[in-house]
């Protein structure tokens, strides 16, 4: 973490909130090997492809001072596109990387609002709890599917505009929110998303394809899962044989 430009909280609660916001997500990938991670206040929300002079992955928040919320709310979401593997080659289906990565920040707070309640980084911070767990309600509030619409038929309705414009922020919502009782319910499977970007085309890929890629390259154990979300947008993939 960069030693400024946190407002009126000090670098260290900032470092234990950013710390409790990546528990949430790491504890689902096992084993994994993370890479030095430098945090900025703003200038975000962005994960650099460039990296620091010493290798450190660049990440910039786009908040400051006592926001712990907004703080793991945007981590949330750039850590899940470390742990994608994120890269440069948009197949025109980025925004399904994006909207994984909104649905890991909804996923982070409401994980975090459960455990402050009992173990929050300080004991005084245990009010705090509620907080953090009333800023995704208020998103998932906020970003229904249309009354009496399915993800699938909704996909087909927006598929154009999320091709052309990956970081929608409101349709990549919708649809992480959709998809947020599959992450909650078998929380295990997110290590399924260190695969994402492995072994993809550099050409444009319809979004079937890229599920398949996904599916092919992920180990057998998250293949089920991928194929259980492929059906909520109404695919069929092919199982390896």
């Amino acid at each position: 973490m960069v030693k400024e430009g946190w407002g009126d909280a000090s670098l260290a609660d900032a470092e234990k909130v950013l710390r409790s916001a990546a528990k949430q997500v790491l504890v689902n990938f096992p084993g994994a090997k993370m890479e030095p991670i430098q945090v900025q206040p703003n200038g975000g929300p962005i994960t650099l492809f460039r990296r620091t002079s010493d290798g450190a992955i660049i990440v910039k928040l786009d908040t400051t001072g006592r926001l712990w919320s907004q703080y793991s709310f945007q981590f949330g979401h750039e850590l899940c596109h470390i742990m994608c593997g994120f890269d440069d080659n948009d197949t025109g289906n980025l925004w399904f990387e994006e909207s994984l990565c909104e649905l890991s920040s909804l996923y982070t707070l409401r994980r975090m609002g459960e455990e402050w309640k009992t173990h929050p980084p300080y004991s005084n911070w245990k009010s705090y709890a509620v907080h953090l767990t009333e800023y995704a309600q208020k998103r998932i509030d906020d970003h229904p599917l249309p009354k009496d619409a399915t993800l699938a038929g909704w996909y087909r309705d927006n598929a154009e505009v999320l091709r052309r414009n990956a970081t929608d922020r409101e349709r990549n919502t919708v649809v992480a929110v959709a998809l947020l009782a599959m992450f909650e319910k078998e929380p295990a499977h997110w290590a399924a998303v260190s695969f994402l970007n492995q072994g993809k085309p550099r050409a444009r890929q319809t979004f079937l394809e890229r599920l398949q890629n996904w599916h092919d390259q992920s180990p057998a154990e998250h293949r089920g899962f991928i194929r259980g979300l492929a059906r909520e947008f109404e695919l069929e993939l092919r199982e390896l044989q």
